[in-house]
């Protein structure tokens, strides 16, 4: 049975929307045909420039229409919540942006509105889409590495200038956890399953101004079945490459290269001192990927790549480690979805 092609509503004139997700869903057939944006000026310089027919500044204007199919939130963190919510009202399937929310309160009132409503959500965390994270999961699924013991994840990375603005700026949704730490935690969950349980934290803000949001982390959580994962999340480093390492009783994988949003990175298997290359298969897209595995599922013929309360999980582990940074106390995950 061939996917279906979907109509979709981009709410949010963003930078990501442009770069990487209206690409993507034109690359598996999607089409967009209208974007919601806050301010009409640059909605109305953004559409044409991305091949958008129609722009529009009223929430219902984009998510109500008859020819629309599945909405992409990418608007401010802080207004996510709403955009999903009336997305879930007006009965569309939904792709939203992480985080998914400032809090869990909003996290399981979103996941609960979209499942009460009967359509598809997923969260836009890229690197569970990625081959080399699907390749780290398919061998830890595989038992190649025995129980997993631990995980390190090295996600400091050097801040485009143009992605700048509210990242550095905003003391409510902006900084490197809700950035960065966030994507860690959907990344590790996609790989190990299961969820943090406490986590303990320090941040700097190393070249951000004090009392901006904080630009680097180093987090060591504990997660289900005993494992141990670290965590260095930052802004600010333009030299060392990224990386991913999980180490098990019977062997140990290596990932390099991965943490990004290309379909790029290389992984390695070490097993009674014997290291071995492996083959990540097709370089697809991540965010292709995505949108793929999100078509086939509003076809109920597959699953999405990151679920709501998958979304919703992550987002705890980011509170948690913002609130081990300003108690310096380890801190227990808390769920609600």
């Amino acid at each position: 049975m061939s996917r279906p092609s979907l109509r979709w509503a981009l709410v949010g004139a963003s930078d990501i929307a442009a770069t990487e997700l209206l690409p993507a869903l034109r690359a598996v057939g999607d089409t967009a045909v209208v974007v919601r944006s806050g301010d009409l000026r640059h909605g109305r310089a953004w559409a044409p420039r991305h091949g958008v027919p129609q722009v529009v500044t009223e929430l219902a204007a984009a998510v109500e229409r008859d020819d629309v199919d599945a909405v992409y939130v990418s608007s401010v963190n802080p207004q996510h919540c709403e955009h999903v919510l009336a997305a879930a009202a007006a009965g569309k399937h939904v792709l939203a942006e992480k985080p998914l929310a400032l809090s869990l309160a909003d996290a399981e009132e979103m996941v609960s509105a979209c499942r009460r409503a009967g359509v598809v959500m997923a969260t836009n965390h890229h690197l569970p889409a990625s081959p080399v994270h699907r390749t780290l999961k398919r061998i830890v699924a595989e038992g190649l590495i025995g129980q997993p013991r631990a995980v390190r994840m090295q996600h400091a990375t050097q801040l485009p200038e143009r992605l700048a603005g509210w990242r550095l700026s905003d003391p409510v949704g902006g900084g490197v956890i809700l950035d960065i730490t966030v994507h860690d935690a959907a990344a590790i969950a996609a790989i190990l399953g299961g969820h943090a349980r406490e986590v303990t934290a320090v941040a700097l803000n190393q070249d951000n101004p004090e009392g901006s949001p904080v630009d680097a982390v180093m987090t060591a959580a504990t997660w289900d079945a005993g494992v141990l994962v670290q965590t260095h999340d930052a802004f600010n480093n333009r030299h060392a490459p990224n990386g991913l390492q999980v180490l098990g009783t019977d062997g140990a994988l290596f990932a390099y290269d991965c943490n990004g949003g290309r379909p790029e990175g290389t992984v390695e298997l070490f097993r009674g001192g014997v290291r071995e290359q492996v083959d990540v298969g097709p370089r697809d897209d991540l965010y292709a990927t995505t949108v793929r595995a999100f078509g086939d599922a509003v076809a109920g013929e597959g699953q999405v790549i990151v679920t709501g309360e998958d979304g919703a999980a992550a987002v705890a582990v980011a509170l948690a480690v913002t609130e081990s940074v300003e108690t310096g106390r380890l801190t227990p995950v808390r769920y609600t979805a």
